[in-house]
């Protein structure tokens, strides 16, 4: 009897529904071949360019405007050291080469013939939040993560092809180099060949952009964004890396001891406050607030995020939304009942290893602050008893 009543009472309130007394909406536009957003919405990423060359540089993605884990491609990161190169799908070929059985080439409607996969998972600039390193806080998520995103990959794994290649037991590194004006390259551990490398010619349902590396690129799951090679042309397997500039110059860790760490590729557990941080403002006064934010690191899964509002005095468990993969984005939430008083919001990560997010002060104490790359500090917001958020 209790749910004939309560359908009769959503009936009547669905009847009540189609009695309002406003207007009909305006038609906005006519049936479209590709989808776009309402021009209402104009999320976007800020974009610099470093050089007098068109492209070189970088945009990165206003993760505080977006939900779940998902960036859409449009808005994804980008990092370009010799522009976008323009590359005929029909032409583009993968060569698999060096000590091999048999050397083989690869168009892209080869590798769409193979086993593919298609799996979730992030892409992390490792010079990501260095301004917080040097002490110079990002005002908004995007200035402090920007370059970070995650998206949905689809591909061959690549030991698929190294197989078929046959690599020989003296191999040890392979040696992937892009299209682009710099022929990017990096050498990549045979271990992580094997692992979960991917050679990745979907992104969320559609074929790669041109900014993330169409029509191939190399996505390695965890790995810093450099290794994850635009453009792929070239797999060179070998004994040793290759030592190029992008190992060397660039992407090393100097040490306060004057040695550097060369080859660190694993992006190191991190999370963030998403909403509300910095930039926003909480509106209506004092009473209940969600925490939300994202957690992610590249050492599998995140097993834990606490949230503290009192400046790190105190933490609660924050909730995990499922599913929780590995080396993907993870969005979390806590609630929290604001008394309306100034207040410092944070979060920390620890991982399925039992590493703990360390924060800015732990991570200078270790490392010292010669090298940009791998930062991962705990990042606090401010909130204000008039519900703006700032760095800091």
């Amino acid at each position: 009897m209790a749910d004939r009543r309560s359908f009769l009472g959503l009936a009547a309130v669905l009847t009540a529904c189609t009695k309002s007394s406003k207007a009909p909406s305006v038609v906005e536009q006519s049936m479209a071949p590709y989808g776009e957003r309402a021009a209402t919405e104009t999320i976007a990423r800020t974009a610099t360019e470093r050089t007098a060359s068109v492209g070189v540089g970088s945009s990165t993605t206003p993760l505080q405007e977006l939900h779940g884990v998902i960036t859409p491609s449009a808005l994804h990161f980008e990092r370009h050291h010799a522009g976008i190169p323009k590359i005929d799908p029909a032409k583009h070929t993968l060569l698999v080469h060096g000590l091999v059985d048999q050397p083989m080439e690869f168009t892209l409607d080869d590798l769409k013939r193979l086993p593919t996969v298609t799996r979730t998972h992030f892409i992390e600039c490792s010079g990501n939040g260095g301004g917080e390193l040097r002490g110079v806080a990002g005002a908004t998520v995007e200035k402090s993560h920007g370059l970070l995103s995650c998206s949905e990959w689809t591909g061959v794994p690549l030991k698929v092809l190294l197989e078929q290649a046959g690599v020989k037991p003296e191999a040890k590194w392979v040696i992937a180099e892009g299209a682009d004006a710099c022929r990017m390259a990096r050498s990549i551990p045979m271990a992580k060949c094997m692992e979960d490398a991917l050679v990745v010619y979907g992104q969320n349902g559609e074929a790669l952009r041109p900014g993330q590396g169409y029509p191939l690129r190399l996505l390695l799951p965890g790995f810093e964004g450099n290794s994850s090679v635009k453009w792929l042309d070239r797999l060179h397997v070998t004994e040793e890396p290759a030592q190029s500039n992008q190992e060397t110059a660039h992407y090393t860790d100097l040490l306060p001891n004057g040695k550097a760490r060369q080859f660190s590729f694993v992006m190191d557990t991190n999370s963030v406050i998403t909403r509300p941080s910095g930039g926003q403002k909480i509106a209506g006064g004092a009473g209940f607030v969600e925490i939300s934010g994202i957690a992610w690191t590249g050492n599998g899964k995140i097993k834990r995020v606490e949230v503290s509002t009192d400046g790190g005095k105190t933490w609660v468990d924050a909730v995990l939304e499922e599913p929780v993969l590995s080396r993907s984005l993870v969005r979390f939430r806590a609630p929290w009942v604001w008394d309306g008083k100034d207040a410092v919001i944070q979060s920390r990560a620890t991982d399925e290893t039992g590493y703990l997010q360390p924060t800015r002060d732990e991570i200078v104490e270790a490392r010292g602050m010669n090298s940009q790359y791998h930062y991962h500090g705990v990042k606090p917001w401010a909130v204000k008893a008039d519900g703006s958020v700032t760095n800091v």
